[in-house]
């Protein structure tokens, strides 16, 4: 289904441009010439985003804002406005816009604007359920699959704190759901006809991460030109989910204590102190516990933050909800992708249950996805998933026979530990780590995250063996 954006501008030109630029990425656009006009369309229409003009003939950009948001809190607006209204479209984030962008438009810009956007609308959009009857499943919701005892514990832990407002800690290795349960937390609590805004810490450079929290004033650094409104403020009276916090700076770790503590931030580079009304979720992979000790996680910000602690199973520690699980990405992408697939082939059901999942959930997710894809049948058989997955079941039930594929270069290997002596052995084990890190960088792009992933360690491990190593991703990975 297409997402719907609503333009409202007086000016015809802009609303035209926008448009065949909106539409060339396969939005449905509305248009509207005047507030009063878009009032009416959004009590009509099932509206994903607005993209609004500041000053408009008879009602403002403003004003209409207002009335938007008395009408639906969670819709997302965002505002377009000359340099020289640039003020007046800072007040409206205060008002409760998403953003605003600066006319002549910067297309790449805007466009990346509009897609955070929309994606923030389908988090909030997207209804998050506990299982239910296989038959009963909408494939329009997100389920939160598992029956195992483990997955007992967290749907528990989740109705206990969903209404109360507390900070919520998800722990739990990388693809294990943690959004998906902060999602479910959020659309049970008494805040869920609030805003809903997902950051992902690791993914946002330290240098920018503060910036994007807590805003900044005109002049706070060299590209400062104008002020910026921060995450924390946009979203007031709305929940604000951290993931990967155990990556975060510990200066910046400070100004969350502060949240905590105060319900107040300081924008970069300001005095004011602005108040703050917001549920706080986070989640992380890191051992906090071995980050405190090291210095690198503040043991005041865990204390905090420790309110209620979820820790969620990795799949190698819930194997009795794969089949659950792999069945409902079956029907699931049967929808998606418009296949008559009935069911999973016995033996590959049995592959998937002995593979160990390194990826956890993300993981099953895409091989269903890519097995789906590949069959040609009514049953998912061996043969359909993919080679990392069949290459990892060689390995953990046929034991040898993959191993074999590297006994060569294994000899080699030891031959050269063997016939030297002293550290020459560890630069042997260094070169062989180094270069499967650099191999790791490469497929993902320069992507930490993702290449932390691919290697089975968390972000603050790899990070350390680049520093290690002396990695440079332009030299060295050549993106």
């Amino acid at each position: 289904m297409k997402d719907t954006i609503l333009v409202v501008d007086d000016e015809r030109s802009i609303r035209y441009s926008l448009r065949r630029t909106l539409e060339e990425k396969g939005i449905k656009v509305l248009e509207a010439k005047k507030g009063e006009e878009a009032i009416d369309i959004i009590q009509r229409e099932e509206i994903d985003l607005v993209l609004m003009d500041v000053r408009m003939a008879g009602m403002s950009g403003l004003d209409t804002l207002q009335k938007i948001k008395k009408i639906n809190p969670k819709m997302l607006v965002i505002m377009m406005t000359a340099y020289g209204t640039t003020k007046t479209a800072i007040e409206a984030m205060k008002f409760g816009a998403f953003d605003y962008v600066l006319k002549p438009f910067d297309i790449p810009k805007m466009w990346e604007l509009v897609e955070k956007g929309l994606q923030t609308n389908q988090l909030m959009k997207s209804s998050v359920s506990f299982e239910k009857k296989e038959e009963e499943i909408d494939v329009g919701t997100e389920y939160i699959i598992g029956n195992s005892v483990q997955m007992q514990e967290v749907y528990k832990l989740v109705g206990q704190v969903a209404e109360k407002d507390v900070t919520v800690l998800l722990r739990g290795e990388s693809g294990t759901g943690k959004e998906l349960i902060a999602r479910a937390i959020y659309q049970h609590s008494k805040r869920n006809n609030q805003p809903f805004l997902a950051i992902n810490c690791a993914a946002i450079p330290e240098a920018l991460l503060e910036s994007e929290l807590f805003g900044y004033e005109k002049g706070a650094f060299t590209d400062a030109q104008v002020r910026r409104i921060g995450k924390f403020e946009q979203c007031n009276g709305g929940t604000i989910f951290l993931d990967e916090i155990g990556d975060m700076a510990v200066a910046t770790q400070a100004k969350i204590l502060r949240v905590l503590q105060e319900k107040e931030i300081t924008r970069l580079g300001g005095n004011e102190t602005i108040k703050i009304d917001i549920r706080l979720i986070v989640a992380t992979n890191t051992d906090l516990e071995k980050a405190i000790e090291k210095s690198k996680f503040r043991k005041d910000l865990y204390y905090r933050l420790n309110v209620v602690a979820i820790n969620l199973p990795s799949l190698e520690n819930r194997k009795k909800d794969i089949p659950l699980l792999a069945r409902y990405f079956l029907k699931k992408f049967n929808s998606e992708l418009e296949k008559d697939i009935r069911d999973i082939n016995s033996k590959t059901m049995k592959m998937l249950t002995n593979y160990s999942w390194p990826g956890n959930v993300r993981e099953l997710e895409n091989v269903i996805k890519r097995a789906c894809v590949l069959c040609k049948g009514v049953h998912i058989l061996p043969g359909e998933l993919s080679l990392d997955l069949k290459e990892g079941n060689l390995i953990e039930i046929k034991g040898k026979k993959s191993e074999k594929r590297l006994e060569k270069l294994l000899d080699e290997l030891y031959s050269e530990i063997l016939n030297n002596p002293g550290e020459y052995k560890e630069e042997i084990m260094s070169i062989v780590e180094k270069g499967l890190i650099i191999r790791a960088l490469k497929e993902a792009k320069g992507n930490q995250s993702k290449t932390a992933q691919i290697l089975g360690i968390n972000r603050n491990t790899l990070r350390n063996k680049i520093e290690k190593y002396e990695i440079k991703i332009d030299k060295d990975v050549k993106i």
